[in-house]
């Protein structure tokens, strides 16, 4: 386990399936957290788990730029820095297809996958700048590397995070803030089970091996990676 001494990391998403995963192995690394979501019930779970004096739990909706700002001022005011964010907040919805689609579906997989990766960015890029230093982890999905039937509003929406990011490591890379994003396969979790039963479970990617890959590129081991687009597939 690599041990990230104290640093302070903001995990967007963290009452799912992954965010929780990523919340218990960073926390296992000795970071201070900052989970968000928008259930504010959902984040009670991790009362129970973690010391209070190590993590705060914030109920956020960040599609909306001022709640964003907000996340980013009371996180501040806690802990004082930013030293790496994990963007996990997103969804995903099958729809009918591109010709059948109406401009709200398309607009709801955006706010979900980019406005909320977009927003978060944004407003912590300039504290970043300010500690001359920091760490941006998106997620965005396998889907993104190319098109599929019925899924048009989510590819594009992920296909975003991933050119957000190129642009924003591109941006900064003179800023020593390094800025990557990952791309899971078929994320093994209960709720992807009960909707595929009959898939290939045993192909699918644990999302401990998800967080891992996160936790190296938000340690110093990866200081030379930036602008990168992982491919976490497992074996499917």
């Amino acid at each position: 386990m690599l041990n990230l001494g104290g640093k302070v990391i903001l995990i967007t998403g963290a009452t799912g399936a992954l965010g929780q995963a990523t919340a218990k192995i960073f926390y296992g690394s000795n970071a201070n957290l900052i989970l968000t979501g928008r259930d504010p019930s959902k984040l009670d779970q991790f009362a129970d788990k973690f010391s209070s004096t190590r993590y705060i739990a914030l109920p956020c909706d960040l599609t909306n730029e001022y709640e964003a700002e907000r996340l980013i001022q009371q996180t501040l005011e806690h802990f004082g820095q930013i030293d790496c964010l994990l963007n996990l907040a997103g969804g995903f919805s099958m729809g009918p297809q591109v010709h059948e689609l109406s401009a709200e579906d398309f607009d709801a997989m955006f706010q979900m996958n980019f406005v909320s990766t977009l927003n978060t960015c944004k407003r912590v890029i300039p504290q970043m700048i300010q500690q001359d230093s920091g760490r941006i982890v998106n997620v965005s999905a396998r889907a993104a590397t190319e098109g599929k039937g019925k899924m048009a509003p989510y590819c594009i929406s992920k296909r975003a995070v991933v050119t957000l990011t190129e642009s924003l490591a591109a941006e900064h890379k003179n800023d020593d803030i390094n800025i990557n994003c990952i791309l899971p396969g078929t994320i093994d979790t209960a709720t992807n089970r009960a909707d595929m039963p009959n898939a290939d479970h045993a192909s699918w990617v644990p999302p401990e091996d998800i967080a891992n890959t996160m936790l190296y590129l938000s340690s110093d081991l990866a200081n030379s990676v930036n602008g990168a687009i992982v491919p976490v597939y497992g074996k499917s």
